[in-house]
């Protein structure tokens, strides 16, 4: 499960499980929507696993809950890319052994997502901004054993 923020495509909170349900996911909501990053709006699909009562819930909590039309991946593109992203740059070139071992690859990849992945609809920014220094020899550092790199500036 992912949370995204839509204004600058930050991936907030993720977590992992093989089985699902209404009460997972409503907890994962809470951990990600702490007071001072409640989001006005979620948009999610209609699986079950969120249970019947997930939108009412969500506004108890004053978040309106938009669930997307079926068979309508438009209607989510921003999540759906970043599924893709996720598939093409991290999972399909692993073998992911276990829920630990994907929850750690998973923090990883996330982290090199939000800080150091240029993304082209932010101008080639990262979705967390950052001020790196404008001058000083260019290092590299492996993600995911090599998989990627993240290139600074070292000070």
């Amino acid at each position: 499960m992912i949370f995204i923020s839509h204004r600058r495509r930050e991936l907030v909170h993720f977590n992992v499980t093989s089985h699902p349900t209404a009460a997972w996911v409503w907890q994962q909501l809470i951990e990600a929507t702490p007071w001072d990053r409640q989001p006005s709006h979620l948009i999610h699909d209609g699986d079950a696993v969120f249970g019947r009562d997930f939108d009412a819930r969500t506004r108890a909590v004053s978040i309106i809950g938009v669930q997307t039309p079926r068979r309508a991946p438009n209607a989510n593109a921003i999540a759906e890319r970043i599924v893709r992203s996720i598939r093409a740059e991290c999972l399909d070139h692993l073998i992911v052994i276990n829920e630990r071992h994907l929850t750690a690859v998973m923090r990883e990849f996330i982290d090199y997502y939000n800080n150091d992945r240029p993304h082209r609809s932010l101008g080639l920014a990262c979705p967390v901004p950052n001020n790196p220094p404008k001058v000083g020899p260019v290092t590299s550092r492996p993600v995911l054993g090599g998989l990627h790199h993240a290139y600074e500036r070292a000070a």
